[in-house]
């Protein structure tokens, strides 16, 4: 399953062609830490094929989860879903909207297309990156962010 082959060398789900990739200190399972770029976090919860989901530690004040769920669609097939559910203290009340909601939602499109293409083969609507993320990935690359 995708979600279960998060981190490791097998992951089809993470895009980490064109994004940091996504590093575990140990197979994935409720404790393993990790993260990808400056974004750590640690596995709380895991139901292998079906749910995972990563507790923030950084940047300070992230205070949240992200998750990975399965769930079976109403024609019977599969539908794979991605929640985010944070709050923000500190700097963060400004770095989440400008620079990290961006880009999360930029990364987390694309791993839903690599989702997809893993599945079916193909992409049906590719997801593609504003003019904003362009330029904060430009920004970050050259060390100017």
């Amino acid at each position: 399953m995708l979600i279960d082959a998060l981190g490791g060398d097998d992951d089809r789900l993470w895009p980490h062609g064109t994004w940091p990739a996504l590093r575990l200190d140990r197979p994935l399972r409720p404790g393993a830490a990790g993260g990808h770029g400056p974004i750590r976090y640690h596995v709380v919860a895991h139901v292998p094929g079906r749910w995972v989901r990563f507790r923030f530690t950084a940047p300070r004040g992230f205070d949240g989860f992200h998750e990975y769920t399965v769930h079976e669609a109403a024609d019977g097939g599969t539908e794979l879903h991605h929640l985010l559910s944070m709050t923000v203290h500190g700097a963060a009340r400004v770095t989440w909207p400008l620079l990290w909601r961006p880009l999360h939602d930029a990364l987390i499109e694309d791993s839903l297309d690599r989702a997809e293409r893993a599945v079916t083969g193909a992409v049906r609507s590719p997801a593609r990156w504003s003019r904003y993320v362009r330029l904060l990935r430009a920004a970050l690359s050259s060390g100017s962010a």
